[in-house]
């Protein structure tokens, strides 16, 4: 796992987050190409850190003047897949590419894709942040052919 080093702003947005919400960030990421902000927060936080109907996000967003989003961590691959594009992931797969670096190949149901891959491709793109800082790997596919 490479290593995470967090700038100035970001450690105040995971302390922003800490007393607006009372969830804790693991990581936060300043995505400057999709003008949001994205918190990593611990397993079990998730509520806490959405707040009741999104409240506590809503907040965030007023205060950051951007669009907030978070992810749950997770220990694996699959288990950041999955918190990141939701229910329609049905299979996840890391393959060696020919030039030595992995990819990941992410099956989605057909019928879901346009909302797995977001509007311009968000929640794609936040894959692929996440993908590079936490396990180092740079290609994301997402398919939907079984």
């Amino acid at each position: 796992m490479p290593e995470i080093k967090l700038s100035a702003d970001e450690l105040s947005l995971m302390s922003m987050l800490a007393r607006t919400t009372g969830a804790t960030a693991k990581d936060c990421v300043i995505d400057d190409k999709m003008n949001r902000i994205i918190f990593v927060v611990p397993k079990g936080q998730m509520g806490l850190a959405i707040g009741k109907e999104g409240g506590s996000v809503k907040k965030m967003e007023r205060v950051v003047r951007r669009p907030v989003e978070v992810v749950e961590e997770a220990d694996d691959v699959e288990g950041l897949v999955r918190n990141t594009l939701g229910k329609h992931v049905l299979d996840v797969k890391v393959a060696e590419r020919l030039d030595g670096t992995s990819q990941v190949v992410v099956t989605v149901d057909p019928r879901k894709k346009g909302a797995v891959v977001g509007m311009g491709g968000r929640h794609a793109e936040k894959l692929r942040l996440l993908m590079r800082r936490y396990f180092g790997i740079t290609s994301v596919q997402i398919t939907s052919d079984l």
